[in-house]
């Protein structure tokens, strides 16, 4: 369960930035009473536009950043209180984290396991049934610089799963990746939701939306504009496509 609430966020602007944007205030507010709920066993997506606020809002309720003032809670844990304890239950998936190139898949998913407090046992069985499903027992043993994308993000997947995280936060995470490498993201977020786990992704790519999501938010300029089901929305859109209604609702305000 996520819970995010009036949720605002400021970052301090320099001289330069300011002069470069043409403004005096001396912070910029990139997100503005930002509110919505994800609940267990659905998939909600946080769609916007680049620079929307949508990697922002993640990180605020991944604990990577801290809200200017307004509240998350992750599993009924308060995030500005509880870091350590919140992060055990999540596990963030992005399409730019790095790997250490020059450990094996192997060596990379055992050294995560141990940081989340996973006993050898339970790594063992949690690794054989991830590296089965994402096909990766041929490169396991392989240093992470030789693999291709696609391998690594499935590194990268197993990663954030070792630990069988309650929430998974997906940030744009196909961005890049061959049509193959994106369908194991997508088949990784439909087996979390069949697991019972609470599933957030944010995107831009309104065909994943669709195959995906239960509930959607829409962000725009740091502010929602849209927060409801799926359903209700393909079933109130004005536009002729759900790409077309997206737009409609982005250029409205």
């Amino acid at each position: 369960m996520i819970e995010v609430n009036d949720l605002c966020k400021d970052f301090p602007l320099t001289r330069k930035q300011q002069a470069e944007m043409g403004v005096t205030q001396k912070t910029l507010r990139v997100l503005d009473r930002v509110g919505f709920e994800c609940r267990p066993g659905r998939i909600f997506s946080l769609l916007g536009p680049n620079g929307a606020g949508k990697t922002t809002t993640l990180r605020i309720i991944s604990t990577i950043l801290s809200a200017t003032s307004g509240s998350v809670k992750v599993c009924g844990l308060d995030t500005a209180g509880n870091g350590s304890a919140v992060r055990a239950k999540i596990g963030f998936l992005t399409g730019t984290t790095g790997l250490y190139e020059r450990l094996t898949p192997n060596e990379i998913i055992r050294y995560y396991a141990s940081l989340n407090g996973v006993d050898r046992p339970t790594m063992e069985r949690r690794r054989e049934e991830l590296f089965t499903l994402l096909d990766m027992h041929d490169f396991a043993g392989k240093r992470i610089g030789k693999l291709s994308t696609g391998m690594k993000q499935k590194v990268s997947i197993v990663r954030t799963m070792i630990h069988d995280p309650e929430v998974v936060v997906f940030d744009e995470p196909t961005a890049g990746l061959d049509v193959i490498a994106a369908k194991n993201i997508i088949d990784m977020i439909r087996n979390c939701r069949e697991q019972g786990k609470t599933v957030i992704f944010s995107s831009h790519i309104m065909s994943e939306v669709d195959l995906l999501c239960d509930d959607l938010a829409i962000i725009h300029k740091g502010r929602i504009l849209y927060n409801d089901t799926m359903e209700h929305f393909r079933k109130n859109m004005q536009g002729a496509s759900l790409t077309d209604e997206f737009i409609r609702i982005v250029n409205a305000a």
